[in-house]
């Protein structure tokens, strides 16, 4: 993700910068500012995001079903919170609810979310021995991809389920969530294949393909086999 497009994140969650010249680098590891920088939270997002920073999980799912904070709630049916085993070793995030995880308020519940089920199945996983939530928790009109704004909104929902969870490894279902987790906009297909790690206590995490997109193209679903198989061999330390 270029440099003015992480700007415009942190400006829509009230983030300040200060950033010395001299020891700015480009990082691979989400959540982190460039070395040097000093991040401030200000105004009514900074004391959202230390309000949410102290919840448990059921005031967390209580406070993303009352969220107001984008238009997004306007137009949604359901809150899309997450499904699964809360503290569970792998953390599933993909992109956004779509039509039938808006109207059940479950995520990947659809084709796409059989197949993932599928996919875990494979590996000898269960829906419920995982965690399962997206990057955005309502569904964006016409199932576009989210909005920077939107995402930023989101932001804090999602760092919260992170920390309570503690997984030993993420896997990033798709294009919008490897891009937002990672911070890049390198296409998925270099993103596969590669362990990354997410956040301050740098977690592994694994990329691989869109369930929906495997329905499109189906050929791909070997390589996300061999995506899964890497996962599996992160988290047993192979």
């Amino acid at each position: 993700m270029d440099r003015s497009l992480r700007s415009e994140y942190l400006q829509a969650m009230g983030i300040r910068q200060w950033v010395p010249r001299e020891r700015v680098r480009e990082t691979a590891v989400a959540g982190e500012l460039p070395a040097g920088a000093e991040a401030v939270i200000t105004g009514p997002a900074g004391q959202r995001a230390n309000a949410i920073a102290g919840l448990d999980w059921e005031q967390l799912e209580s406070s993303v079903a009352d969220c107001t904070r984008c238009a997004l709630a306007e137009t949604r049916t359901r809150t899309v919170f997450g499904v699964g085993n809360r503290e569970a070793d792998w953390l599933i995030i993909g992109e956004a609810p779509g039509v039938d995880e808006d109207r059940q308020g479950e995520p990947f519940v659809g084709r796409a979310g059989q197949l993932l089920t599928q996919m875990l199945r494979a590996i000898g996983y269960r829906r419920e021995d995982v965690y399962i939530t997206n990057i955005l928790k309502c569904r964006p009109p016409g199932n576009r991809d989210p909005l920077p704004g939107e995402v930023a909104c989101c932001h804090d929902y999602l760092e919260r389920q992170i920390a309570l969870a503690g997984p030993g490894l993420i896997l990033a279902v798709g294009r919008i969530a490897a891009h937002n987790l990672l911070q890049t906009d390198i296409p998925v297909g270099r993103l596969r294949g590669i362990v990354h790690y997410y956040g301050k206590h740098r977690i592994p995490l694994v990329v691989t393909y869109h369930p929906a997109y495997l329905l499109r193209s189906p050929l791909e679903k070997r390589k996300a086999w061999a995506d899964l198989q890497l996962a599996q061999q992160v988290f047993r330390g192979q």
